[in-house]
């Protein structure tokens, strides 16, 4: 069986994750966030009530770390989970 490498995987979805957060971020600079939010809650049958503030260059490259970060280690534990389960 096909073993992962931890640092591969996290790495793949700290991209994956940390990149859709720099898409939301885009969409905050460019002003179209709130549009988008009230289509995706609407799709979903959920009313509207999130307001999406101004955008701050800080406050986006924190959420854009962060979630780097999580992913990163989301990804590197199932590379590790997984080797020890298939190993």
């Amino acid at each position: 069986m096909q073993t992962f490498n931890p640092n591969k995987a996290g790495l793949v979805l700290g991209a994956l994750i940390g990149g859709w957060h720099l898409l939301w971020s885009l969409l905050v600079a460019i002003g179209w966030a709130q549009v988008v939010i009230d289509f995706v809650l609407w799709m979903h049958f959920i009313k509207p009530v999130y307001v999406v503030e101004d955008f701050s260059p800080g406050r986006a490259l924190i959420l854009i770390v962060v979630t780097a970060a999580v992913g990163y280690g989301f990804g590197a534990c199932f590379g590790l989970a997984w080797n020890k389960v298939r190993g």
